[in-house]
């Protein structure tokens, strides 16, 4: 019998196995419903032999020196400091509204006078969430926020949660900052970059331990069961540690209602061409029923790649039907009272233990989810 069970193979369960196996010497079993591991992060070289991310471009930033120490033993890195452009009207402006877009977007003089103000109002190299700039009572500033909310951020964003700006948590909406400087990049972190030969090779490193037993394409419920507070193991009761890092409400089979979340559809589209747009990532904010489109090559840092493979992304209200994945949790309090609910059930099983956006109803990039990973794994081995 396995000390730890783990249930799913995506950044947070490939994390804490390893922490566990390697630091804990436990032996630990990791199960996944797909067919191949690294959760949402898994790529692959398509039929053309341009490397892909099957669910959405995925990058990782951070500054935790401990996490990049950690993903370094398991990959070298291609450094890529992601920049972003919007495409509204004719132009590709930079992503978030910065300086840069400022003076794209206004004639050199007025641009000059609206960044003197932006400067003194917030300081330099500052973050300004839109909603709040919105609330500015300087009308040259409200005209700069109220340009941004209509042409970066309005349509896009209820394109991709399927509601109105006022009716998405602030967690979401903190996420669309005005940045008062210059750099292009999309994050701020030290650290940018995705893993020279993939995530999936990265992955497949960090799983590569005697200690750990990894069963692709089978559901949990098909050899875990769950009865008067005790866990089974096809069929023998299991004394160690659960970690579930799924979808909770579909654990419990969604008995007070499915937790809304919103999916994607990717279309994905080779062309014989060298290049499709120039960017990596190209947003469609006023325009498109899609929200963006990758170009991989520039990504991935692929140069030597014959034509090129992009990706649209389609948002959509997650149902549950087959081949949907659940993305991006709908937060609001009458959600998180529903997950509140399923999480309760959790509470009988003494060593039942919740890792992950799925599991906790949660957004993580790559990173937090790490280091959520290392506390719960270090926890368990006191």
């Amino acid at each position: 019998m396995y000390d730890v069970i783990i249930v799913g193979a995506g950044i947070a369960g490939a994390t804490a196995a390893r922490k566990l196996a390697e630091e804990g010497n436990k032996k630990v079993l990791v199960i996944e419903r797909r067919n191949h591991i690294g959760g949402n992060c898994y790529d692959l070289p398509d039929e053309h032999g341009i490397l892909i991310h099957e669910y959405g471009p995925h990058i990782f930033h951070t500054d935790d020196e401990r996490v990049r120490e950690f993903l370094s033993r398991f990959t070298e890195w291609y450094d890529f400091g992601h920049e972003v452009v919007a495409k509204v009207g004719d132009k590709l402006i930079p992503v978030p509204f910065n300086l840069n877009t400022l003076h794209m977007v206004y004639d050199k003089e007025k641009a000059d006078r609206l960044e003197k103000k932006l400067i003194a109002e917030y300081g330099e190299g500052s973050r300004v969430p839109i909603m709040k700039l919105r609330e500015n009572e300087d009308p040259d500033v409200r005209e700069i926020a109220e340009y941004v909310y209509q042409n970066v951020f309005l349509r896009y964003t209820m394109k991709q949660w399927g509601q109105t700006p006022e009716e998405i948590s602030p967690e979401v909406t903190g996420r669309v900052p005005v940045v008062i400087s210059y750099d292009n990049r999309y994050f701020k972190d030290k650290y940018q970059s995705v893993p020279l030969h993939g995530f999936t090779p990265m992955f497949e490193k960090m799983l590569d331990h005697e200690n750990i037993e990894v069963i692709l394409g089978t559901d949990c419920k098909e050899v875990l069961s769950f009865t008067d507070g005790n866990v089974y193991f096809k069929g023998e009761q299991f004394h160690g540690d659960l970690i579930y890092t799924g979808a909770i409400d579909e654990l419990f089979d969604c008995r007070f209602g499915r937790l809304p979340y919103r999916s994607l559809d990717f279309q994905f589209e080779h062309l014989n061409q060298d290049s499709f747009q120039g960017h990596s990532v190209v947003n469609y904010t006023v325009s498109e029923d899609f929200t963006r489109i990758t170009e991989f090559k520039f990504l991935t840092g692929q140069k030597d790649c014959d034509g090129t493979t992009i990706v649209r992304e389609y948002p959509f209200a997650y149902t549950g039907a087959a081949g949907e994945t659940p993305y991006y949790a709908i937060l609001n309090d009458e959600n998180r009272a529903l997950y509140n609910q399923y999480k309760e059930l959790t509470d009988a099983f003494g060593k039942f233990h919740l890792l992950g956006r799925l599991a906790e109803y949660k957004y993580y990039n790559i990173d937090a989810m790490t280091a959520k990973a290392f506390e719960l794994a270090d926890n368990l081995m006191k």
